[in-house]
């Protein structure tokens, strides 16, 4: 399987132990990939490619799925607004409520998806991942077999997307839209 990446942006955030029990039962996993490291480094979750080709050295960096881990208090049940009755402070309950920890596959491709070798085995990884997360978006614009495809997955959902090739916004190379370091105002002579 061959495949490129050209773009990508994940606002994705799922429970630690959702990703940590994606990986324990054993998913299906690309062919160019034999495994996966995950390792944990303060609050960053890495999860990096083992590759199946014995061509590719030990020494060469595989693709990695990079998220930050952050807690967050979930309550089973809404908890109060601000601004309520006030009568009701004197016989305040406290709502339920745990700590969990969130994986969140948040920014561009350099960001959350980090080496090339092997990076579009392991964006397909990212999309399979993106399937169980409940909360964010994973869009992206890859290339297989010599075919452009877009990727638009929501809150676990997977919706249509387009490519859709336009005009440069930094117009038609007439010097538009650069800095004119010749003629700048905010450079003293």
């Amino acid at each position: 399987m061959s495949g490129r990446v050209f773009r990508l942006h994940s606002t994705l955030e799922l429970p630690l132990e959702d990703v940590e029990e994606y990986f324990e039962n054993d998913p299906d996993l690309p062919t160019e990939i034999d495994d996966v490291d995950i390792t944990r480094r303060n609050n960053t979750l890495i999860i990096k490619a083992v590759s199946s080709d014995e061509n590719i050295s030990k020494y060469t960096p595989t693709a990695q799925l990079k998220a930050s881990v952050s807690e967050t208090r979930v309550y089973e049940e809404e908890p109060p607004r601000a601004g309520g009755p006030q009568w009701m402070d004197d016989e305040e309950e406290e709502i339920p409520s745990e700590l969990v920890e969130f994986a969140c596959f948040k920014g561009d491709r350099e960001t959350v998806l980090q080496n090339s070798a092997l990076q579009y085995p392991m964006f397909l990884v990212l999309r399979d991942i993106a399937l169980q997360a409940e909360k964010g978006t994973l869009t992206a614009i890859t290339e297989e077999g010599e075919e452009l495809q877009a990727t638009r997955i929501v809150e676990g959902e997977e919706r249509p997307a387009t490519v859709e090739v336009v005009e440069s916004p930094k117009g038609n190379g007439d010097g538009e839209g650069g800095v004119n370091w010749r003629d700048n105002k905010f450079i003293s002579d």
